[in-house]
C-alpha cells in the first residue's frame, strides 16, 4: 500500500504540477480569512468576495473593529455568513490583542483561534509559513479511501494514516495534488474513470464513466478548457484566470460549482 500511495503521488505530481492553494491570497491573513469563508461554499465565490472584503479590513486591527452587519453584507455570498462575521470578528480581535497583529506560524496557535480547526491551520502552514501539513478536506478523504489507503471517515484518523505512508515533506503538495483530481476528475458522483491518469493504480476503477470520450465530458476547470477558481492563479496554471463577480448578478458564473458537488 505504501509503494503504491507513493506511486499515485508520483504520477499525480506529473500531471498537476502546477496544482496550488486555489484562494487568492497576499498574505497569511488573507489566507487565513479565505480559508474560514470556503466553508460550505467554492473556492471561486469565495475569491470573488475578498477583494471588497480585504479592502475595507486589510488587516485584523480594521478587521476586528469592523460593524458586523457590513462585514456579514460583504461575506453573504459565501454563505452561512452570520456564523462566518462572527468567527472573522474573533479570531481578528485574537489576533489583534494576542499575537500583535500577525498570524502565527504553530498549529496549536492557530487552532486557539475561532473557527479554526486543523484542516484551516494546515492550510495556512502549509501555503503561507512553508511547515507541511495534511489538508483532509472532503476531497481527500474522498479519494484516500477510494484508494484503499484508508478505510477511516474521521479526519483526525485519516490524517495520521496517511502522514505514515507519504513523507513529511510531500503533504502539502500531496494534499493539493488529491484535492485538484478529486475537483477535476474523481467526482463524487461521477468519477470520470475514463479520463483519468492513475486507473492502474486504482482499486476503485468502474465506479465511475469509463467511455474516455463520455469521461472527457466530465472533467472540470483547466482540464475541461475552462477556467480555474482563483482571479490570479499562478503564472503556471494551464487554463486562464477566473472572471471576477459580476455586480449584477448574484448567481453563479460558468465553472463556480455548487457546495453540494464540492464533495
Amino acid at each position: 500500500m505504501v509503494r503504491r500511495a507513493r506511486r499515485i503521488n508520483r504520477e499525480l505530481a506529473e500531471v498537476f504540477d502546477y496544482a496550488h492553494p486555489e484562494l487568492d491570497f497576499r498574505d497569511p491573513f488573507e489566507l487565513l480569512v479565505a480559508t474560514v469563508l470556503s466553508a460550505q461554499t467554492t473556492d471561486l465565490r469565495v475569491n470573488r468576495t475578498t477583494p471588497a472584503l480585504f479592502t475595507a479590513y486589510p488587516d485584523p486591527a480594521s478587521m476586528a473593529d469592523a460593524d458586523p452587519e457590513k462585514l456579514e453584507e460583504l461575506i453573504r455570498p459565501t454563505g452561512f455568513f452570520r456564523n462566518k462575521a462572527k468567527s472573522l470578528l474573533g479570531l481578528s480581535a485574537m489576533l489583534r490583542d494576542e499575537f500583535d497583529g500577525e498570524v502565527p506560524g504553530r498549529l496549536e496557535d492557530l487552532v486557539k483561534l475561532p473557527g479554526v480547526g486543523r484542516k484551516t491551520a494546515f492550510v495556512v502552514l502549509g501555503n503561507a509559513f512553508g511547515v507541511p501539513g495534511l489538508t483532509v478536506d472532503t476531497h481527500f478523504g474522498r479519494l484516500v479511501r477510494r484508494w484503499g489507503l484508508t478505510e477511516s471517515t474521521d479526519p483526525e484518523r485519516v490524517e495520521a494514516e496517511i502522514a505514515e505512508i507519504i513523507p513529511k515533506k510531500e503533504w502539502t503538495d500531496w494534499s493539493h495534488r488529491v484535492i485538484f483530481h478529486g475537483r477535476r476528475i474523481c467526482h463524487s458522483r461521477k468519477p470520470a474513470c475514463g479520463a483519468c491518469p492513475i486507473t492502474h493504480l486504482c482499486p476503485a476503477y468502474g465506479e465511475g464513466e469509463t467511455d474516455p470520450e463520455k469521461a472527457k465530458a466530465l472533467l472540470k476547470y483547466e482540464m475541461a478548457g475552462l477556467p480555474g477558481q482563483r482571479l490570479r492563479p499562478p503564472g503556471n496554471f494551464p487554463g486562464p484566470p477566473a472572471a471576477p463577480a459580476d455586480p449584477s448578478s448574484s448567481a453563479d458564473a460558468a465553472g463556480d460549482i455548487p457546495s453540494t458537488e464540492r464533495a
